[in-house]
């Protein structure tokens, strides 16, 4: 079948090239009848994009995702450090994008932020002083995404770890680069180092969760008891265990419904999108 596209899939000109070597094509075309919007869903475009999107997925006989093509790419990307299912930067991602706040030049304004964060010395921001560092207004939008570093409700924010999330979602295969741009962040300037709680702190923003235990890696990397690490001995445990995170950071399991342990799934926050694992959870 090279009609039906997958984004997983082969390129377009193989996908092209195969289909010109098959001498019969076929594929059906279903009109579907024309959907008039209520009263509603003229007065609120969303609502009616979201009951034509139930028609359609009716027809073809699929589920419905909130999920958009960025965000399974996001949790689905070959990095070291796979997000998991309870992760926060799937929201952060779409609050980015709403706010037109994902970057063209990733590298430049990854740079630009982190050497303004770096200089501001693990000062903490209010919403007002948040919406200045981005050049934003403040809006209901920006307060979600405020309350997502907010994690004590204390109204203040450091802003090193909204740019560690911006780095996870702009490179999500690149956990190095975000690695070193953190380092750069906290590092102390007498050595270069950080500490364990600071570690914590790098590692919980760029997976999205509220706890994690790294004590057992940050113990690995610091082999010499000094209580901090530099960004060269975390490179060089990574470049000998690729599996470092599942090796070594522990967090609690989150739980169903049902008050058990969700198993662990091989994609992250899309479980829908690996089939075995999605029918392993749901027994």
């Amino acid at each position: 079948d090279t009609i039906t596209w997958t984004w997983q899939g082969p390129g377009a000109f193989k996908i092209l090239w195969l289909t010109l070597c098959q001498l019969h094509n076929e594929f059906v075309i279903e009109f579907l009848p024309v959907y008039t919007p209520s009263e509603e869903e003229k007065r609120n475009p969303a609502l009616f994009a979201i009951n034509v999107r139930r028609v359609m997925a009716k027809a073809l006989g699929v589920p419905i995702t909130d999920y958009s093509f960025e965000d399974c790419q996001l949790a689905m990307a070959e990095g070291q450090l796979r997000l998991p299912v309870d992760t926060c930067l799937l929201e952060y991602a779409r609050l980015v994008r709403r706010l037109g706040l994902k970057p063209k030049n990733t590298e430049k304004v990854l740079q630009e932020y982190g050497n303004r964060a770096r200089k501001l010395e693990g000062q903490k921001l209010d919403l007002e002083d948040f919406a200045q560092f981005l050049d934003v207004p403040v809006s209901d939008m920006l307060r979600d995404m405020f309350s997502l570093f907010d994690e004590h409700d204390e109204s203040y924010i450091d802003v090193r770890e909204y740019v560690i999330a911006l780095s996870v979602v702009c490179r999500p295969a690149r956990t190095l680069e975000t690695m070193k741009l953190a380092f750069k962040m906290f590092e102390a300037e007498e050595d270069g180092a950080i500490t364990q709680l600071e570690l914590a702190v790098i590692l919980k923003t760029a997976l999205g969760v509220t706890h994690l235990g790294v004590s057992r890696l940050f113990n690995a990397i610091d082999l010499a008891d000094t209580g901090k690490i530099t960004f060269e001995k975390f490179r060089s445990l990574m470049e000998l265990n690729s599996d470092f995170a599942e090796d070594f950071l522990t967090s609690p399991p989150s739980l169903n419904p049902r008050g058990t342990a969700t198993p662990k799934l091989s994609n992250g926050i899309c479980p829908d999108f690996s089939p075995n694992d999605h029918v392993a959870a749901e027994r």
